[in-house]
């Protein structure tokens, strides 16, 4: 029976456990016999330090988001090909070689980059790794990641995979433009221009409702002409001070685990307004929805906003501006050129759905068994 490991890191929802349990999802609805295990390399190593480094980053984010920021792009995204991380080596090389020892994997899949560089640096000293592959979630590649030693990359797009060749040296035999892989359940739409000026718009901070939605939700009118379903995740606050608005155009939903119920509600609506987190963006983007920003965590999600601002695929909502008179100036002006660039970028996806990735994985990994096999 095969195994194919999966490494996000963390135990808290985040866009790299749902990249991770798509995929995983992909595979077992095609091969069933296959075993599709994620571990979280932190709190193996030391639950309680994962527990610690988790309420840190979210507290750090919140309170002082501009120093998160500034040590994330010190830290984490200077364009370096080569940055060494060696107090990561020392604290857990050790531990992802028990882990490979124990689970005796077939195929290794990285969501995050701390677990890929880890295992980068594993298999450039010739340590008995299988192959993995990293599979990135965001819509550029940080430092972190490890690039040399690894076998294959799925990204995002192909700014990204000449990123990889130009910067990296990597092969471009060893690429494969899928896009951040989605759940199969949110299904590609078609969508033409409204010829009304009434809209539905979606509006969502993440699984965990994060963001500034009450002041946005605050300044819109009861008889404004845009609809707003609220997507407040887990933040049971964040539902209740919506409700508290008493608005007839503003409607708090609770969190939605279903995808179906989540696929049902993207064709519900015109335009979602949401951060620039790379699964909500894919997710959209798939169901061809225009996107408006209402802000971005520092660090990852600032970064996406401009590579996705450069690709013309969001809009980044103006703070002294009317959300109303934006959303129905975009679909009175814009919509045509956004149509142009989503085109464009999806046209670029040639790999991208379930049966393609689940196919390619199968062949890698039949490619690596014919490898052993021969050097036998």
């Amino acid at each position: 029976m095969k195994k194919i490991l999966f490494f996000p890191l963390l135990r808290m929802p985040s866009g790299h456990h749902q990249v991770a349990d798509t995929i995983a999802s992909y595979i077992q609805k095609r091969s069933p016999s296959i075993t599709c295990k994620k571990i979280d390399l932190l709190s193996t190593w030391n639950p309680l330090v994962e527990s610690v480094v988790t309420q840190v980053y979210l507290e750090w984010i919140h309170y002082f988001p501009k120093s998160y920021a500034h040590v994330y792009r010190h830290m984490a995204h200077t364009s370096k090909s080569q940055r060494s991380y060696k107090y990561y080596e020392i604290l857990f090389m050790k531990k992802m070689k028990q882990i490979i020892l124990e689970e005796k994997p077939d195929l290794i899949i990285c969501t995050h980059g701390f677990p890929s560089y880890i295992l980068s640096k594993l298999k450039m000293k010739n340590e008995s790794v299988a192959p993995v592959i990293n599979v990135y979630t965001d819509f550029f590649i940080n430092d972190v990641w490890g690039k040399k030693g690894i076998d294959y990359h799925f990204v995002p797009n192909h700014k990204v995979k000449k990123d990889l060749i130009d910067q990296n040296d990597v092969s471009e035999d060893c690429i494969f433009v899928t896009g951040i892989p989605t759940a199969e359940q949110i299904e590609e739409s078609l969508r033409t221009k409204k010829n009304n000026t009434n809209y539905r718009i979606l509006v969502s901070g993440g699984s965990v409702g994060l963001g500034n939605i009450t002041d946005l939700m605050k300044q819109q009118k009861n008889d404004s002409n845009v609809e707003y379903l609220v997507l407040c995740g887990k933040n049971q606050h964040l539902y209740r001070k919506i409700e508290k608005l008493n608005s007839g155009n503003i409607h708090p939903l609770p969190y939605i685990s279903s995808r179906e119920e989540m696929n049902h509600l993207y064709d519900e609506v015109d335009a979602i307004v949401t951060k620039p987190g790379g699964v909500t963006i894919s997710e959209a983007l798939k169901k061809r929805l225009p996107i408006f920003i209402h802000s971005a965590l520092p660090g990852q999600e600032e970064i996406n906003l401009t590579k996705l601002k450069e690709l013309g695929l969001v809009f980044e909502l103006q703070q002294n501006e009317s959300l109303s008179e934006q959303i129905t100036g975009f679909f009175n002006h814009s919509f045509d050129e956004f149509q142009d660039s989503l085109k464009s970028y999806l046209m670029e996806l040639r790999t991208g759905n379930p049966d393609d990735i689940s196919n390619t994985i199968h062949s890698l990994m039949r490619a690596d068994e014919e490898r052993r096999i021969t050097a036998q």
